[in-house]
């Protein structure tokens, strides 16, 4: 399903949306949006929330994709605040590879108090720390992460995500 669409060349998350070393391998997938782990520095336990189909703008998501976004990010923030017992969990649009506007991704970081002993603030500041730090996640509690993500039990289609509004 949309394989011409999907792919575009020299596209890092198109490469990793089509099975290319994404760590713990795929977690979650509805119609439109597909979620996998972070390959980058920002520990273990932090998704990447983006469209299958490649897509620089926001603006220019489908009808269709923007209806399952707000339950795609809400199931994805749930499930990372649980299974990490997050204080909080950040959400942020990320769409730029080495100053070109790319395929969006949403981060889906869980953040806890003790982080500030490490980091001089939280946020941006923390995931900007992170990037210089380069510290690489151990693949095997990526890979059991994952594991636990996908067995998550909050995970359900989209379009069934209407249901009433949750306090």
């Amino acid at each position: 399903r949309w394989a011409a669409e999907r792919m575009t060349e020299n596209c890092l998350a198109c490469s990793l949306t089509e099975g290319d070393r994404v760590p713990g391998g795929r977690i979650f997938e509805t119609d439109y949006w597909v979620i996998e782990h972070c390959i980058g520095p920002l520990g273990v336990g932090t998704l990447i929330v983006k469209p299958f189909r490649h897509c620089i703008h926001v603006s220019r998501l489908t009808d269709s994709e923007t209806s399952e976004l707000g339950v795609v990010l809400r199931q994805a923030s749930t499930c990372v605040q649980e299974l990490n017992e997050a204080e909080q969990v950040y959400v942020c649009l990320w769409s730029h590879m080495g100053g070109i506007p790319g395929h969006i991704h949403f981060v889906v970081q869980p953040s806890w108090a003790h982080q500030r002993e490490r980091f001089s603030g939280l946020g941006p500041t923390m995931q900007a720390q992170q990037f210089r730090d380069n510290q690489p996640l151990p693949p095997s509690d990526v890979n059991a992460f994952c594991e636990r993500a996908r067995s998550w039990g909050g995970w359900s289609a989209a379009q069934q995500g209407n249901e009433a509004d949750r306090p």
